[in-house]
């Protein structure tokens, strides 16, 4: 069953689209709300007591529509709501899901402690155990600690007091949904994973379960447009993961890529040793794939050529998080309008339903984290990311895996450190989260650092970030790709950061970055503050127009670049270098951004 919700529920949307259950409870909207400046809440009775003020969840408090807007460091944060345990869910363990809350949190339930967790961009879940009682109500109450000092992985964050250069507003607390859910007590199922196997026209389901009983089963039915597919079933009382495969007969077979984003509906099913239905929930899955031949990598064995553009998922009144379902959607759709196949998700986690709409809409999506935050001053140890870093991108790949969208992960962004004779933090992190990335998913390529530090010599991906903005003398950094010698970042005073080329394929992953700003193209003098991009800012959008079709047409001519990433879709507060304005509403000519983009690419020519 599902729940009535307030018509001014904010984010009311079922938030975990690729595995469903019919029986949830929303608990965004009003929660009690304080800041604790000092982090002495706990020795002040905070846990225990009422809180003094308000706050509208999933909305952080920095954020407009929180209804507070306090952009001030705030070092820790207590929330606090009642909730009555609908009284149809007697029999059921009740399950505690936030989506995101930043950065360290505590979890209470009617004054025991639930659960813990740190990292600010992925899920977590607390197990209600017996203070959850049907019928009855139960208090929650949460604490976010978020210092702005030592390392933390914060993304685009500003550490300063106010925005500076790329670093924005903070997000302190919860900043996506938070819900109730019903599972079986004895036995239930857990996240699917699900594996697109294109060269057998299969897929292969890890269904993993919560406990094995003697006579329990699993099924899994395939879906179509058309109705039912086939229905597969095995034992569930051996494996804690019992598996399946579902080869897709030959006249049902639709791949899944831009031009076509088909998906197959997905019921999952664990029976009792009486073939009774004890748990159900439903997925989806595309078939496609991902491989690398050479310099080249394909999409369902074709040269798709990658036009991405980088989204850093910020709104003006929600900072992370969108204001409603419709404007993840609408993002997609503005990179689609401009001629885009796909977007980095730059320094962010994003909300995993932004990745259900890239699915049906098919945009291809880089996944990546939000490392900005480990930098330490140290002379030539300068970034020290810690073991917390690979716990939440193991939690991130754990959340995405099963999305077709997804053709690519990055767990690290812009590491800069000189290469020298001592292994530091960074090559001991950077390994360990590209290993981590390859044992969680065998299947997509892993960029070990997108742009400048590339520290693991196996990467599958190499890239590089370049700014120049004179399309002529982009064109001659770009040029030596065909003799294995393309663009790396170095340091400032050209020692490397990256182990050396070594014929991967190859992508110019931030470029552009145009200084945009028609009502300061006129001013005078610097203004980053307020207003910036890379590089000397065109004057008139003819000028802006010819200068992307430039810098575009050098990688679209290139047979050896798998694509690029164009810096970026929208203005982010001060940054002024988006094809759009901060509020989506247009800044320019879109049709002409696209027309210089969708020509065809010498890439996708090749053999």
């Amino acid at each position: 069953m599902s729940f009535p919700r307030p018509s001014d529920q904010p984010r009311p949307e079922y938030p975990r689209p690729q595995f469903v259950r019919e029986a949830w409870l929303n608990l965004n909207g009003e929660w009690q709300f304080e800041i604790d400046r000092s982090d002495t809440g706990l020795e002040r009775g905070l846990r225990e007591r009422e809180l003094a003020g308000r706050i509208v969840v999933p909305f952080c408090p920095e954020s407009a529509l929180s209804g507070i807007g306090e952009t001030d460091f705030l070092e820790v944060v207590w929330y606090r709501r009642t909730v009555t345990v609908p009284d149809a869910w007697t029999d059921s363990r009740v399950l505690l899901h936030f989506g995101a809350v930043d950065h360290d949190t505590t979890v209470w339930a009617d004054g025991v402690e639930v659960a813990r967790h740190r990292g600010g961009f992925t899920p977590f879940t607390a197990d209600l155990g017996e203070v959850a009682v049907a019928g009855q109500e139960m208090t929650i109450v949460v604490r976010a600690r978020d210092s702005r000092h030592g390392v933390q992985a914060r993304g685009k964050q500003s550490t300063w007091y106010a925005n500076s250069h790329c670093h924005y507003t903070r997000t302190t607390g919860i900043w996506q949904t938070v819900w109730l859910e019903p599972v079986p007590r004895a036995a239930a199922l857990k996240r699917p994973r699900i594996t697109p196997d294109l060269a057998s026209g299969s897929f292969h389901l890890e269904l993993p379960l919560t406990a094995n009983l003697p006579g329990h089963r699993v099924r899994a039915t395939l879906a179509d447009e058309q109705g039912d597919i086939l229905t597969a079933e095995t034992r569930a009382d051996l494996d804690l993961a019992p598996r399946l495969v579902l080869t897709v007969p030959a006249d049902r077979l639709r791949p899944w890529s831009p031009t076509d984003p088909h998906l197959y509906d997905l019921t999952l099913q664990l029976l009792d040793a009486d073939g009774r239905i004890v748990d159900t929930a439903t997925s989806y899955a595309g078939l496609r794939s991902v491989s690398v031949q050479g310099k080249r990598l394909l999409l369902n064995g074709e040269p798709v050529f990658q036009r991405l553009v980088l989204d850093q998922g910020y709104h003006p009144d929600g900072l992370m998080t969108a204001p409603t379902d419709a404007d993840l959607v609408r993002d997609i759709e503005l990179g689609l309008r401009a001629g885009f196949n796909g977007a980095r998700l730059h320094q962010k986690v994003f909300e995993e339903r932004y990745l259900h709409h890239a699915d049906r809409l098919g945009y291809l999506v880089w996944g990546e984290f939000g490392d900005w935050g480990c930098e330490t001053g140290a002379r030539d140890d300068n970034q020290r990311p810690d073991a917390s870093y690979v716990s939440q991108w193991l939690e991130a790949l754990e959340r995405d895996y099963s999305h077709p969208s997804i053709v690519g992960w990055c767990p690290l962004n812009e590491t800069y450190q000189p290469l020298h004779d001592r292994i530091t933090q960074l090559d001991d992190v950077t390994r360990a989260m590209f290993l981590a990335t390859k044992q969680a998913d065998a299947t997509r390529p892993v960029v070990d650092a997108s742009g400048y530090a590339h520290r693991v010599a196996e990467t599958d991906v190499y890239d590089s970030h370049c700014y120049e903005q004179d399309p002529a003398a982009f064109a001659k950094a770009m040029s030596g790709l065909a003799e294995d010698r393309p663009y790396v970042n170095t340091a400032p005073d050209g020692r490397p950061w990256s182990v050396p080329y070594r014929g991967q394929p190859y992508f110019c992953s931030e470029f552009g970055g145009i200084w945009w700003d028609p009502e300061a193209a006129a001013a005078a003098g610097d203004q980053r503050d307020a207003s910036w991009g890379y590089g000397e800012r065109p004057y008139t959008e003819e000028e802006f127009a010819d200068r992307f079709a430039g810098l575009t047409g050098v990688l679209l001519d290139d047979p050896d670049m798998f694509g690029y990433c164009y810096t970026q879709l929208t203005d982010v507060f001060q940054e002024r270098n988006g094809i759009y304005r901060f509020d989506r509403s247009e800044k320019l000519d879109i049709e002409h951004l696209r027309r210089a983009q969708t020509r065809p690419a010498a890439y996708e020519g090749t053999p």
